[in-house]
């Protein structure tokens, strides 16, 4: 019985390993070698950059915007976009479209997300990928001025070229988000600022009216804010205190921020 036993066992053992192996061949047959030629066999489709650059300025939120080159978009606006290179990385596609367009290469950009409808470009499908950034316009200079280039308000927009009036507005509601959880808008202030000044930022790029009182203890509560025993000078109103952002102190805390929620 035992020897019985033993040669059962030894058959059961062969036969398992014969099954495993035969499972993994088939597999095996069926793995591709060629990456390369696996990749020409993929649709071609153009990849594009699109910058929309929103500014401060004077209350106001703009973005910065060209009309397009295509005859069937004749008149209409544009953001600034361009082609990725075969051997450009994303981000460094965007820096590059962004200096060549305007210029300016001290603008910091946040991707925010890609735009693939079949039908957006005239041409055939085109996939373009939009990176955002908010600056104050007193603060950078356009060193180039091709095909109009200049600052719109956002409230003002109307019918674009291709789908930009949907990344415009994609890209406006993701600054809004970003503004409440992020202290975004203390970089486009001046070192010293009024409460005032604040809340007409805010404002702008929220789109909406706040209640003044509630405002202030917002941020009276998050305790971010350096009051400089100074006051406004030479402005047609009542002269407001000046502050300055505790950026060292919002730096140290940040992993708390919370946010802001209006």
């Amino acid at each position: 019985m035992k020897n019985r036993d033993h040669s059962a066992l030894y058959f059961f053992e062969q036969t398992t390993m014969t099954k495993k192996n035969t499972t993994h061949a088939p597999h095996e047959e069926h793995l591709i070698k060629d990456a390369a030629e696996l990749v020409k066999s993929y649709p071609t489709v153009p990849l594009t950059i699109d910058c929309v650059i929103f500014g401060f300025e004077e209350n106001k939120l703009k973005v910065l915007l060209i009309k397009s080159d295509l005859e069937i978009f004749n008149g209409k606006l544009s953001v600034l976009g361009d082609f990725v290179n075969d051997n450009e990385e994303l981000d460094d596609a965007a820096y590059r479209i962004l200096k060549e367009r305007t210029g300016m290469n001290d603008v910091f950009l946040d991707q925010v997300r890609a735009f693939g409808h079949p039908g957006r470009h005239p041409g055939g499908r085109v996939i373009t990928i939009a990176y955002c950034s908010l600056l104050n316009i007193n603060h950078h200079e356009l060193k180039i001025h091709a095909n109009d280039l200049h600052w719109h308000s956002v409230s003002t927009l109307k019918e674009m070229a291709f789908d930009h009036k949907e990344i415009v507005e994609a890209c406006y509601k993701w600054l809004q988000k970003r503004i409440q959880e992020h202290p975004l808008g203390f970089n486009l202030l001046a070192d010293k600022f009024s409460l005032r000044e604040l809340q007409n930022l805010y404002e702008a790029i929220l789109g909406v009216t706040l209640d003044r009182r509630n405002f202030r203890k917002k941020f009276a509560s998050m305790d971010l804010l350096i009051d400089i025993n100074e006051m406004e000078q030479d402005v047609p109103h009542r002269p407001g205190k000046l502050y300055k952002f505790n950026f060292e102190k919002y730096e140290k805390n940040k992993r708390k921020w919370v946010g802001i929620d209006f």
